[in-house]
């Protein structure tokens, strides 16, 4: 799923297929990989990001911001693991651009 305003903004599948476990040594813009590293601190669950993240992450993005990116984390993580504990998940998913909430 792409949100149109992230494609808008500059997302295309060049940057999202360096979107993986390597994303802090791609060449991702530093925002990006910034963002990267919250989603990481957030799904590995070990308590909150190291204060070094946490400063930078406040400063790039702002209160508000995390907020709303803990938000949608969350319900992104909490509807993938009820589709598959229901047996719901799709084996392949084709790319799908919604308009962003809001917009």
């Amino acid at each position: 799923m792409r949100f149109a305003v992230a494609k808008q903004q500059g997302l295309d599948e060049t940057k999202v297929a360096q979107i993986d476990d390597g994303h802090a040594q791609s060449d991702l813009p530093d925002r990006l990989k910034l963002a990267l590293a919250f989603a990481d601190a957030f799904f590995a669950a070990g308590g909150p990001p190291p204060v070094e993240l946490q400063d930078a992450l406040v400063a790039e993005f702002g209160d508000e911001a995390l907020v709303e990116m803990a938000i949608g984390l969350a319900l992104f993580h909490g509807v993938a693991k009820l589709l598959i504990t229901l047996g719901c998940e799709p084996e392949q998913m084709d790319i799908t651009e919604l308009r962003t909430p809001g917009s």
